[in-house]
């Protein structure tokens, strides 16, 4: 089955409270997650920022480094799959260089006002769909959910 590519339009940052339920959805199908970008800054306020995400909610994490296999959702520069993802999430306009990654799932997340990104997210859907992978795109609502276009 080929890998399924999936777009996420950010329109209303914070950046770490519109992945937090992502994460959590493919936590409870017992997905683990590598997200990856090269902006390792923006990765330790994604890291900072889901440990306070909810109160009523942990959602174990971490970055790379020691005992990365172990983490369930894996923050990292580098594009190993260390933790043995089955997701893997490009931000800011991460490539992973090929159209058909060895993941179930490639989720796209791009902020509106970063145009590179926004870019990259065209060259990849593009690419996707060139090659008859199962792509969706979804806009980020008012309240801050996801509706697929």
């Amino acid at each position: 089955m080929a890998c399924e590519w999936w777009f996420y339009h950010l329109e209303r940052p914070p950046l770490a409270a519109a992945l937090a339920p992502l994460f959590e959805k493919c936590l409870e199908r017992g997905w683990r997650v590598l997200v990856s970008s090269d902006d390792s800054q923006a990765l330790d306020e994604i890291d900072a920022e889901l440990w306070n995400w909810r109160d009523d909610s942990f959602l174990p994490h971490g970055r790379d480094g020691e005992l990365a296999e172990q983490q369930p959702v894996l923050l990292t520069t580098g594009e190993k799959n260390l933790n043995n993802a089955k997701i893997l999430v490009l931000l800011g306009g991460k490539d992973c260089g090929r159209h058909d990654p060895p993941y179930e799932r490639v989720m796209v997340v791009f902020e509106d006002g970063d145009g590179a990104a926004r870019g990259m997210a065209r060259t990849q859907y593009k690419r996707a769909k060139d090659q008859s992978a199962p792509v969706r795109y979804f806009r980020q609502t008012s309240s801050g959910g996801w509706q697929e276009q």
